[in-house]
């Protein structure tokens, strides 16, 4: 038994929502045709997967759901494939990046730039499973995420089909601290002798907190500021002015003339930035991959 695409969108949608009518108001639809849907999809199952009151899912809504995503991602994917074979190559670029990314792609964009002056090219910033579902989809040419891992490792991804990745830069972490810290005159920090100290949570811009625990084993690293935004310098002002601890690729300190910036040096880890495309690349995505990965 075949579960209807548009049924198992509309229910991530209601899900995520936790309202019928803001699903309807994402999607297009009306309420009554987003309830049809959801019923329908029961009814396929045979089994409720929405509490209604209040919108949550049932345990086997929940299950459904962790299947559901990926399902998606992955028709979104193949539809991207096989569209591309049939499109005419345009002078356009869309290249999408994670905030702590962007300095690599900014380095690297003025060769495409001057090889390709009339080129129409768009840099989105966002969040890291965004770039990955995004180039996925083929709403963008190229992507590049970071993240933390250990040296010769890659960065573990969300299953988004068969992406090709390159690594195109690996550098060292540090740990910002404002001027005054008492561990400011230390050469190296391990992850483990800032278990107690106070933490900014910054999920898209430094590493997110539940990686360090499980980078360490160690519980602690509490939050006592959440930063939810894309924009480093942000997160550099609040951690400089003594909000909290954050942990940033190096890189991200160039110019930054307030704060220390001391390296991690155990557990052994990196910050690691790769490349993200569908299949073979042509014209300026083909030019700023190479530029990338020379």
């Amino acid at each position: 038994m075949g579960v209807d695409p548009h049924l198992l969108r509309t229910f991530v949608a209601v899900a995520r929502c936790a309202s019928f009518s803001a699903a309807a108001d994402e999607l297009g639809y009306t309420q009554s045709a987003v309830s049809q849907h959801i019923a329908a999809l029961e009814a396929d199952l045979r089994t409720p997967l929405l509490h209604r009151r209040p919108v949550t899912p049932t345990e086997a809504g929940a299950r459904l759901l962790e299947h559901a995503e990926p399902l998606l991602l992955r028709l979104a994917a193949a539809r991207a494939d096989v569209t591309r074979l049939a499109e005419v190559p345009t002078a356009r670029l869309a290249v999408g990046t994670s905030a702590p990314a962007a300095p690599v792609l900014a380095a690297k964009l003025a060769d495409v730039r001057a090889a390709r002056p009339l080129a129409s090219v768009t840099v989105r910033v966002l969040e890291r499973e965004s770039v990955v579902r995004q180039v996925a989809d083929g709403t963008l040419d190229l992507g590049l995420v970071d993240g933390v891992a250990a040296p010769t490792d890659p960065l573990r991804l969300p299953d988004a089909g068969p992406l090709t990745t390159h690594a195109v830069a690996v550098e060292p972490l540090v740990v910002l601290l404002p001027t005054g810290h008492p561990l400011t005159g230390r050469a190296g920090l391990g992850l483990a002798d800032l278990a107690d100290a106070r933490w900014i949570d910054a999920p898209e811009t430094a590493m997110p907190l539940d990686r360090l625990r499980a980078a360490t084993g160690i519980e602690g690293y509490r939050p006592c500021l959440r930063y939810e935004g894309t924009d480093v310098r942000g997160l550099i002002a609040l951690a400089t002015a003594g909000h909290g601890l954050a942990l940033l690729p190096e890189s991200a300190l160039h110019g930054v003339s307030s704060g220390v910036a001391v390296p991690i040096i155990a557990p052994r880890l990196t910050h690691r930035t790769e490349l993200l495309h569908r299949g073979l690349l042509d014209g300026p995505a083909a030019l700023l991959a190479a530029a990338l990965t020379a």
